[in-house]
Order: C-alpha cells, then sequence, then structure tokens
C-alpha cells in the first residue's frame, strides 16, 4: 500500500554549512514524484532525512501523516536505491530479492515465491539463479528495483539510480521505471540532476537551488511557467534577455531591453518599474519572424536529426538558440550570417529579477 510523503518546514544545518532550507511540500500516496537539482542543492540530503538516515534540524517528515521523528530506516515504510545499486555479488539474483525477507523472518519457500513473482514484474523470469555480475546494467537496475520492492515498501526512494548508465540505456529505463511504478502503484521519490529524467517521468517535480525549493509543478507547468529565474534558466535551454519592465497589463508584460521593447507573458515578480528579463525557448523563435523581432549573429547550425539547433549572439550579446524543424531547414540562416527571429507573446515569459 502507497503513503504520502508530507515535509513541513523542514531544515538541515551540518555544523555552520546550510544545506536545506525551510522546504515544504506534500507528495501523493502513488505518485512519480522527482526532486531536481544541481549538485549540491539539498536534495539528497531531504531524501536521506524521509528514510530516516538523518534527522531534520527543524521540521517534519510526515509518511502516511504519521510524524516520523526519532524512528529510524528500519522502522519507517521506506526503502531505498542508490547510485552504487548495493547488489550483493555472491548472492544469486533470487537471493538478492529475497535478502529483506529472509531479515524479516519469512520461510525459505515462501521467499522464493515471492522472488521469482518479482522476478515476472521486472521481466526478468527465469534469471533467478543467475549471479548479479553475469548482468546488464539495465538488468541489474531492475534487480535492485527488485529487492526493495520485496519487502512492499509504502515508499521507494530513489537516489540517482541511472547515472551510471549508457545515454541509450538511460533512456529505455526511464520508461521501464515509469511503467513499473503504475503497475506497482508505490508512492516513488526520485532524486536527479538530470532534467530529462525528471521531466520524462514525474507527475510532478520540485526543483532545488542552494538548499531552497524554487518551485513544485508538473513537467509541463515547469517548462511552460518557471515561477523563477533559476527554474527557467535550468530546466530546459532558454534564451534570457534582461531589461525594465515597462508595463504590465491583462496577463502580458512589456520589458524595455537593448534590443527593443519586448511583450510576454507576465510571470512571478514581474512589476512595472522594476528590472525583470524575458525568457523564450528555443523553438518559441521563428525565422524570419516580425513579431517581437529580433536579430542575431549566427555561428552554427547543429543539425540533430529532427531538428537543427542554431547558435549565435544579439546584437546586445546575450546567447541565442533558435531550434529549427527539419522540415524547415530551408529556413535556417548561415553561420556567419545575420538573421531576424521573431516570437508570438503567448510563448515568452517575464520574470522578476529580484
Amino acid at each position: 500500500m502507497s503513503h504520502s510523503v508530507e515535509l513541513a518546514g523542514i531544515g538541515m544545518t551540518f555544523g555552520t554549512t546550510r544545506a536545506v532550507s525551510d522546504v515544504t511540500f506534500k507528495v501523493a500516496a502513488g505518485e512519480f514524484f522527482s526532486i531536481l537539482g544541481p549538485s549540491g542543492c539539498g536534495k539528497t540530503t531531504i531524501l536521506r532525512m524521509i528514510a530516516g538516515f538523518i534527522e531534520p534540524t527543524e521540521g517534519r517528515v510526515l509518511i502516511g501523516e504519521r510524524d516520523m521523528a526519532g524512528l529510524g530506516p528500519d522502522q519507517r515504510p521506506t526503502a531505498m536505491i542508490f547510485q552504487s545499486l548495493a547488489l550483493f555479488p555472491l548472492m544469486s539474483v533470487r537471493d538478492n530479492i529475497a535478502f529483506g525477507l529472509e531479515a524479516r523472518g519469512m520461510s525459505r519457500p515462501n521467499r522464493r515465491a515471492k522472488a521469482d513473482d518479482l522476478l515476472r514484474l521486472i521481466a526478468l523470469e527465469g534469471y533467478g539463479d543467475r549471479m548479479p555480475g553475469e548482468l546488464s546494467g539495465g538488468q541489474r537496475q531492475r534487480v535492485a528495483i527488485a529487492r526493495a520492492l520485496a519487502v512492499e515498501p509504502g515508499v521507494l526512494l530513489l537516489d540517482e539510480p541511472l547515472s551510471a548508465l549508457d545515454l541509450k540505456l538511460r533512456q529505455h529505463m526511464r520508461a521501464e521505471l515509469r511503467a513499473l511504478q503504475k503497475r506497482t502503484g508505490v508512492t516513488f521519490i526520485y532524486i536527479t540532476h538530470d532534467q530529462s529524467e525528471a521531466l520524462a517521468m514525474s507527475d510532478r517535480v520540485a526543483v532545488m537551488s542552494n538548499g531552497l525549493l524554487q518551485q513544485v509543478a508538473s513537467p509541463r507547468a515547469l517548462y511552460d511557467n518557471p515561477a523563477t529565474p533559476f527554474v527557467a534558466r535550468f530546466v530546459g535551454e532558454t534564451n534570457a534577455i534582461p531589461g525594465r519592465i515597462a508595463q504590465v497589463q491583462d496577463g502580458h508584460a512589456r520589458i524595455d531591453t537593448a534590443l527593443g521593447s519586448l511583450t510576454g507573458r507576465a510571470g512571478q515578480g514581474a512589476q512595472a518599474g522594476q528590472p525583470g528579463t524575458i525568457y523564450i525557448r528555443p523553438e518559441a523563435l521563428m525565422p524570419g519572424g516580425t513579431e517581437n523581432s529580433l536579430t542575431a549573429g549566427i555561428e552554427r547550425v547543429d543539425f540533430e536529426g529532427s531538428f537543427a539547433l542554431v547558435h549565435g549572439r544579439f546584437d546586445g550579446g546575450e546567447a541565442l538558440a533558435a531550434s529549427v524543424p527539419s522540415t524547415r531547414l530551408a529556413e535556417a540562416p548561415e553561420p556567419g550570417s545575420r538573421a531576424a527571429f521573431g516570437f508570438a507573446p503567448g510563448h515568452a515569459v517575464v520574470l522578476g529579477d529580484g
């Protein structure tokens, strides 16, 4: 049975270092929830507080609406998968999966039956007698998940478990993890610094920076409606053009920049007379567009298969990144040329710099 997880104003201090400050959010039972941020932002510290390996300096951790204060990892309805996976190399796959069940006193026949059920769940039926060293990286990953699920946790905590895999296998395992979570209904809390992982798998994502919670939202909302400058820059590619906000009206903001007056949706902190920045996704910039027109010098054009990514510099010196679909490659400007781009006001957001 899955459980909800609630963090209520939690903070963590190590000596004089403030690792996490006043973080509050709630994960619904059965949700795939990711915590995204760069190295050192506090995301693993949060996971360890949920698991019970460390106690928060302040605030509360509630699992299934029960306060976890004073309860160690073995007393919480959680299981954790580490980046290293930590499979026992001298145990068979089946015995690895059943390890937690043996520690709980389950009989050998029942352990074997449970392990075989989990092998079927992770599509490794018939692999029970193999050793971990005989498996591929993706297969070992699935065994680690099965071992964690064997003890029937209400919450599964995953600390960057795919980071050691190559790109193609990571992409494959994302789909497998998501499908497995849906089949089991267990609450997943997933730690990653890889935005594509978080966006591809999660129901919702919490973005962290320097120990502070920046935003909690669905992947689409994070991408389309970033709440802070950090989220706008960290989640996906973006073009950032600074200026001073001239007007905020009817949900839109006009910002005066060194490149001219530009209009986008009014985001958080957008106030007339205050400094701000307009953020434009590469796919929103259209070559030859006349609305919100910008001119840039083109440095290179990278063909990526389904699209080409145009790199250059706007006249104010800010970096340009524009995505041109492969069906419109004839419109992509040549390196060394100058080109005009435009974007619709609804496809950009103006945020205050405060």
